[in-house]
């Protein structure tokens, strides 16, 4: 693994921008309300050719009537376990605080190098910065992080200890990442797929606001869980508020991942907006599983809830179901199996004999149409792209080829081959496009 570099601080400091400038995008969001940021965010970061992976934390606060306080610590005592290096971010222009001095007190517990980063230092006044010493972390580095002034002495200081008698391989895995309504149990589901307590989980909608990314290992196999904030309808959402970001990292997610677990909600009957995240996963072209959580508090029989998903899923019957509980357990194993069942199906490869072969059986039991005398002719198909397949056709009159002629040579290539959990592509190419 490659080192593991976790900031830590108080609320409102500006981690989550320091974060932002260090991975040089937009990952972990910034607002001026305190406490944007509740679980760990994680992403790759590279400094002088040595990778890292960078860790965003919650603000932590020891007097605070916020709700998720303590699990905002449970997550920071996790992220330091994990760490390599600390980076502690403290605002130079409020000094020094109590909480900032319960927070040296916690870090100085731990056997960990830590760098000491104060921030706001926007005209670089270091008249404060000698206030810092009181902390005993050692010397404090001044930083702008709007500015972005003193962070490469910081990066400096902090590959400086990492270890030097190993290599840190870049892990492959597949990226998984769970979608659906808030509160539907999408934390629940990835806490009991890790067997521990690793993002937030409360009955407050909206608890998880930033998408979370966590590594994982399943039977030897590499594997990214991405948990995103519960996607609301549209005109519930503003644009330019935190949750309107969160809306928008969701997305993004999806579009960046290997296989999405649709998650459905067994307690309440199967909703308009259930519907759009499933077609968005859906036109997105991503391999994907139905996860129907809390089954344990189900509201009808197995049967009758598999027809009302082939009812309102009818653009997508390809897909893969399992009915979970997450509180109990009960169906857990069977999400990881679909997980790599799609993920194969969507990255398989057929030979263009083989498929010029189901092409032809297609072709002389229902023709290509025709119309105003003219005919449409399919002389031969291959495929170009996976993930998801997509089977290019050359033809003769390829505007001929309507939707009901595409989809019945998509359900002949899924009688014949197994493309379950995956939507596939058709295109229609004129020969002269080839």
């Amino acid at each position: 693994m490659k080192p593991i570099v976790a900031v830590v601080g108080r609320a409102n400091v500006g981690k989550s921008t320091f974060f932002n400038k260090i991975c040089g995008k937009r990952i972990s969001i910034v607002d001026d309300v305190a406490g944007v940021t509740r679980d760990r965010i994680y992403a790759d970061a590279e400094w002088c050719g040595q990778k890292f992976t960078l860790v965003d934390t919650g603000g932590v606060e020891f007097k605070t009537d916020d709700i998720f306080q303590d699990e905002i610590k449970e997550q920071v005592e996790l992220a330091l376990d994990s760490a390599t290096v600390i980076v502690f971010l403290v605002d130079g222009k409020t000094g020094i605080t109590l909480t900032d001095m319960q927070v040296a007190k916690m870090l100085r517990k731990k056997n960990l190098p830590i760098v000491l980063v104060v921030n706001k230092l926007d005209n670089f006044d270091l008249t404060n910065l000698y206030d810092f010493y009181s902390l005993g972390l050692g010397d404090p580095m001044p930083i702008s992080c709007t500015q972005g002034r003193g962070i490469g002495d910081v990066l400096d200081k902090i590959v400086s200890y990492f270890p030097k008698d190993r290599e840190h391989e870049e892990v492959d895995g597949i990226k998984i990442t769970l979608v659906g309504k808030p509160n539907v149990g999408k934390s629940s589901l990835i806490n009991r797929l890790l067997g521990k307590k690793r993002v937030v989980v409360s009955d407050v909608e909206g608890t998880t606001r930033d998408s979370v990314t966590i590594p994982f290992k399943c039977n030897k196999k590499d594997y990214y869980l991405v948990d995103t904030a519960g996607l609301r309808r549209q005109r519930g959402v503003e644009k330019e508020s935190v949750e309107g970001y969160s809306v928008l990292r969701s997305m993004s997610a999806i579009s960046e991942s290997d296989v999405v677990l649709v998650v459905f909600d067994a307690s309440k009957d199967i909703s308009e907006q259930d519907v759009r995240i499933a077609g968005y996963v859906h036109e997105e072209g991503k391999p994907s599983v139905i996860v129907v959580n809390k089954w344990d508090l189900k509201t009808m029989d197995k049967g009758k809830f598999e027809n009302n998903l082939k009812e309102k899923l009818a653009f997508m019957s390809y897909f893969k179901v399992c009915y979970v509980s997450a509180l109990t357990g009960k169906g857990m194993s069977e999400i990881m199996e679909n997980v790599d069942a799609v993920y194969e199906n969507a990255s398989r490869r057929i030979t263009t004999g083989v498929l010029n072969d189901i092409l032809q059986d297609a072709i002389l039991n229902f023709e290509p149409p025709a119309k105003n005398g003219q005919k449409a002719k399919i002389m031969y198909a291959t495929e170009v792209s996976t993930n998801p397949p997509k089977f290019v056709f050359f033809c003769k009159m390829p505007e001929l080829i309507n939707f009901s002629y595409s989809r019945y040579l998509e359900n002949r290539l899924r009688e014949k081959l197994d493309f379950s959990g995956t939507p596939i592509q058709l295109v229609f190419k004129g020969k002269e496009e080839e």
